[in-house]
């Protein structure tokens, strides 16, 4: 306290009192700033020991979803680090290909097409390794539009079936199909029956993959341009338009001969192929008649691209000239709801698979024989019964 003589203030009151106004000051300052950074201590501190748990349990999920990626428990782990990537976890997920394009892009066009040069078929084999067993074959760069079986009818013709799985198989692979091979072998020394080895053909097929649709080929004739597409079209196809047997030109305008391609929905349409063809020739003229008789007609390429070479050869052993196809080619209309898929009646021998075609061989009688075996039984998805 200040004290007074007098009534006169001593010497060194106003300094006493200004320096206890600086000592309270100081005091407030120093109060604050402690405040200050307790505050600032607190929140850091907090962020340090916050921040730590956090991470951890990241680390956690990264480790459990790798985990159940590569199909194993979760590990403890000493690093917030995910695991290494595994060869499991680095494969490509399974995408839906496209669909393969109308007109492939590999097709080469005209083709060099010769039956001097020998060929084997351990050749063929070698130049197509992406075969599987039965001629199958599936292209790996897009999802083909259609399932084609090719039917070949067959017996005792090796040497020319050498020379069409080397051709057609590099072409139908060009062509980007889902295709399968299969020579259908007429067993025993009866007389020949084209017509029904093809529907025998059209049934074995389908008991071993949903086709939905089958190029019928005879197998001397060869395409010579990988522009002729052996696919099916909305209506029934010549494919063989232009033999060089025939000066490259249709010899009729009926002809359906060589090489034809049905979409199985148009096979069944028409009760499939007449059973009762003996012998050469008549058979392509009553499948003809089935198909306009079923209100559809017949679409072909065009001259250039329909052109095929024939393997010359002699006609084959009980193999004649069916004397009785005139009459029977008339009375198609009267037969073709009896006599056809719905009556077809045959025996298998064997079947064989090779890398390059699957092949049947089969008992289907003989003219004089009704017996016939026993009657086929059609896949379930088959509407032919």
């Amino acid at each position: 306290m200040s004290t007074a003589v007098n009534g006169l203030a001593l010497p060194g009151s106003c300094l006493q009192k200004t320096c206890s106004v600086v000592v309270v000051v100081c005091v407030l300052h120093f109060s604050v700033s402690l405040l200050y950074y307790f505050n600032t201590f607190q929140g850091l501190q907090e962020k340090i020991f916050v921040q730590n748990p956090q991470h951890k349990e990241v680390g956690t999920q990264v480790t459990e979803i790798s985990s159940r990626t590569v199909g194993v428990p979760a590990k403890p782990r000493t690093t917030t680090l995910a695991p290494p990537v595994t060869e499991a976890a680095a494969a490509p997920p399974i995408v839906d290909l496209p669909a393969c394009p109308e007109n492939p892009p590999q097709l080469v066009g005209p083709l060099r097409v010769e039956f001097s040069d020998i060929i084997t078929l351990d050749d063929v084999r070698n130049q197509n390794p992406n075969l599987q067993d039965g001629g199958r074959f599936m292209p790996k760069e897009c999802k083909a539009v259609q399932k084609v079986a090719l039917i070949i009818p067959f017996r005792k013709r090796e040497e020319h079936l050498k020379y069409w799985l080397y051709y057609l198989h590099p072409i139908l692979q060009r062509q980007q199909l889902d295709y399968g091979v299969y020579v259908i072998e007429q067993s025993g020394d009866a007389t020949f029956n084209r017509a029904k080895l093809l529907n025998v053909g059209y049934v074995e097929a389908l008991k071993e993959y949903d086709y939905n649709c089958f190029v019928f080929s005879d197998v001397d004739l060869i395409p010579m341009d990988d522009r002729n597409i052996y696919k099916c079209y909305k209506e029934p196809r010549h494919l063989a338009v232009s033999m060089d047997k025939f000066g490259f030109r249709l010899p009729y305008n009926q002809f359906f001969g060589g090489v034809s391609s049905l979409s199985k929905e148009q096979f069944e349409k028409i009760n499939g192929f007449p059973n009762d063809y003996w012998g050469w020739g008549g058979e392509d003229d009553d499948i003809y008649n089935r198909i306009t008789f079923r209100g559809m007609s017949i679409s072909r390429p065009d001259g250039v691209i329909g052109k095929c070479r024939m393997i010359r050869h002699d006609r084959d052993a009980k193999n004649d000239a069916n004397p009785q196809r005139f009459d029977r080619i008339a009375r198609t209309r009267q037969t073709m709801n009896t006599d056809g898929i719905n009556s077809l009646t045959y025996q298998v021998v064997e079947v064989h698979k090779d890398r390059l075609y699957t092949k049947v061989l089969v008992d289907v009688g003989s003219p004089n024989s009704r017996l016939c075996q026993v009657r086929c039984l059609l896949p379930p998805w088959s509407s032919a019964y």
